[in-house]
């Protein structure tokens, strides 16, 4: 799965729990969003988790700074999983 294919599969995700619409490219970070919190974080990670049948292991999500490099994160735990 490329890198735009996870992109286009995490937005209805994030519209689900952003009440502002929040429009993902690679190069958004959280810094750019105001609503996104720590607390907004992990359910995004958990829905993340369930949507594409993964597991993230500890500080694998918070190493990453982009949507770009939590997209590589997934495809990288999609094909290791």
């Amino acid at each position: 799965m490329t890198q735009s294919e996870i992109i286009a599969q995490l937005q209805p995700i994030f519209d689900d729990l952003f009440m502002d619409k929040v429009e993902l490219t690679p190069e958004l970070t959280a810094n750019d969003v105001e609503e996104w919190n720590s607390l907004l974080q992990i359910s995004i990670t958990l829905a993340v988790e369930k949507h594409f049948g993964i597991r993230f292991r500890v500080g694998e999500v918070e190493a990453t700074k982009s949507v770009g490099d939590f997209a590589d994160l997934i495809a990288r735990r999609a094909v290791g999983s």
